[in-house]
């Protein structure tokens, strides 16, 4: 059973309770449990209760507005946490986007939210179409780790039932990972990074009456993006498999030329615990640090077309 954790201001409280009306089936079918700071006994040692359920969770839900924003104690404290565990693969942080804000210049900006495409909970005319996206993501995360509780059978009345026992969330063994694991990860990224980059342009051309956009797969390994404006150009680029330091991703701006030239790349490296992407062209030390999900790698790219047009 996964266990989701509620980081929120308590002025979002009511959008959280409608999120756990919406989470009703997965705790029927022993799929989810929730915790929120709500259920703490009085008396209790408030930041050791939370931290001790936060430790324990799989999936942390961001409760994402402005409220989140301002708050000292989600922002500097539990999301800080929730960050160092989704890094360590020991929990799945998924922003959920309540109301408009600046939460793409923020730490968690490179994840993938929901509901999709980061839409506000309060933009949707029918919001219960909003939750039932947030519950259709947590379902199939729950079904792709492995961790769908089946209903215990009942048992008779001489069976005993098998107790839940307590364990610990730090259960990471390093792993040696192949070359198969290598490229499996890489193909898969840029097949992810396609359909995000389609996706993308087809919710700018939506929302900006200016502009048309243009996604074209040239073949099994290229595929190109274009943004115009009143019919003129003004962004474009090439991403294809493959770069001039190894396996990898590469990024062009110029969607006419080899695939010997271009302005940036990722690679796929490994920790001994988990595959990521990097940086391959970046002169800052801070940048060939940074290990990219396969969704931080497609907003990686989508940031470098886009970021010209929003200045």
């Amino acid at each position: 059973m996964v266990k989701i954790f509620f980081s929120y201001s308590h002025k979002d409280e009511d959008v959280r309770n409608e999120l756990e009306v919406h989470l009703s089936m997965l705790k029927r079918q022993v799929i989810v449990e929730t915790w929120h700071d709500r259920r703490i006994d009085a008396g209790a040692d408030f930041a050791d209760v939370i931290d001790n359920n936060m430790e324990d969770s799989d999936i942390i839900l961001l409760l994402v507005s402005p409220y989140f924003l301002a708050s000292d104690y989600c922002y500097e404290i539990e999301l800080q946490r929730a960050l160092e565990k989704h890094q360590a693969k020991d929990a799945r942080v998924i922003p959920v986007i309540l109301d408009p804000c600046d939460w793409h210049h923020t730490s968690f900006g490179n994840l993938l939210a929901v509901p999709k495409d980061g839409t506000p909970i309060s933009k949707y005319p029918n919001q219960h179409e909003a939750f039932l996206e947030i519950v259709t993501v947590i379902r199939n995360i729950a079904q792709k780790e492995g961790k769908v509780s089946v209903q215990p059978r009942k048992s008779s009345s001489n069976e005993p039932q098998r107790a839940i026992l307590p364990r610990s969330s730090n259960l990471r063994v390093k792993k040696t990972f192949t070359d198969q694991d290598k490229n499996d990860f890489l193909e898969d990224t840029f097949k992810y990074i396609a359909k995000y980059i389609d996706g993308s342009l087809q919710e700018l051309e939506k929302r900006n009456e200016s502009l048309t956009t243009k996604y074209r797969r040239i073949d099994t390994n290229h595929f190109t993006a274009a943004i115009y404006r009143n019919g003129k150009s003004v962004r474009s680029c090439k991403i294809w498999l493959g770069c001039l330091f190894g396996k990898g991703i590469a990024y062009s701006t110029d969607t006419t030329s080899g695939d010997n030239s271009m302005n940036d790349s990722l690679g796929v490296e490994d920790d001994g615990y988990t595959l990521y992407w990097k940086p391959l062209m970046s002169f800052s030390n801070a940048d060939r640090e940074v290990q990219l999900s396969q969704e931080g790698a497609a907003e990686h790219f989508w940031e470098q077309l886009i970021t010209p047009l929003q200045g």
